[in-house]
């Protein structure tokens, strides 16, 4: 559970706004857009989990994004600006690196967009939403969202029991290492599937999908998330207006080509930089409010 202001709003304003800015993240390949959503995504992932995003994003995503960036231009051969031939014969084109780049970038920042949804929209708030429309997806969904943090958790301690008895996955000959991933994943399944039982079985005797049933909830659709709706409403319509006459477009086959710099593109630039630094500000918002409490005191 986070203690982030923006995790604090109704459900429904939080999973229109991942929708909308996941959805951006993965139409808008212009550098422009890409590089307000990454650095967004980013830092608010950072605000969200501490030194653990610190190092999801720079050990494991980082590399990622370079490794995809390599690739591209290593297959793709189409552009007009060569720029060197490699020992095949194929030649590297400006193009193919700077569209391998921008295709890396946004598939990280995807994913960053959603680590960032799984921290602030929990399996309750998900259940909330969709619960009385789709009860049954909406309960395997938030299922399946819960158990990947709780599955992780489950194979380290089935990995270090293992270990103190001597069968870890890195204990013995190369067989015998097998044989050992094997037992823990065996005994991952085996647990998992208990696991999946109970929960149906625990949410069917509580009745849930049942016709009439009424459950208890603690959210609440407020005047401050009448007012943020509406923000992000006008920043949407705003930002799907520019996308309409072209300004979030770019080519990069067979040569780069961008819309041209207007006051209108910056204000298109401007609606998107508001619209995914939000909950940063939010973010930044409370935390300057505590600290004119504390020095108050």
């Amino acid at each position: 559970m986070t203690n982030d202001p923006f995790a604090r709003l109704h459900p429904s304003i939080i999973f229109f706004y991942f929708v909308s800015v996941i959805l951006f993240s993965m139409f808008f390949m212009h550098p422009i857009f890409q590089a307000i959503a990454f650095i967004s995504s980013f830092t608010y992932s950072i605000m969200l989990k501490g030194k653990k995003g610190v190092t999801f994003n720079l050990l494991y995503l980082m590399p990622m994004l370079l490794v995809m960036a390599i690739l591209n231009p290593a297959f793709n051969h189409q552009g007009v600006t060569i720029l060197f031939y490699l020992k095949s014969g194929n030649p590297i084109t400006l193009e193919s690196i700077l569209y391998g780049v921008a295709a890396a970038f946004m598939f990280i920042t995807v994913i960053l967009w959603f680590s960032c949804y799984n921290a602030v929209m929990t399996s309750d708030k998900f259940i909330y939403l969709f619960g009385k429309i789709i009860p049954k997806l909406s309960l395997v969904f938030s299922m399946t969202l819960r158990f990947v943090p709780m599955y992780t958790e489950q194979l380290k301690e089935i990995a270090r029991a293992q270990e103190a008895l001597g069968r870890g996955v890195a204990q013995g000959n190369v067989i015998q290492r097998a044989k050992n991933g094997m037992n823990i994943l065996s005994m991952m399944t085996t647990w998992a599937l208990e696991n999946a039982v109970e929960t149906a079985d625990s949410m069917n005797s509580r009745g849930y999908g049942l016709p009439g049933r009424t459950s208890f909830s603690i959210f609440r659709f407020d005047q401050r998330d009448k007012l943020m709706l509406l923000a992000l409403i006008g920043l949407d319509a705003t930002i799907f207006i520019g996308a309409a006459m072209g300004e979030n477009t770019i080519r990069f086959y067979p040569s780069i080509t961008l819309a041209d710099l207007t006051l209108f593109s910056l204000a298109i630039y401007l609606a998107y930089f508001i619209f995914c630094v939000i909950p940063i500000l939010l973010h930044l918002q409370e935390a300057m409010k505590w600290k004119r409490i504390e020095s108050s005191m």
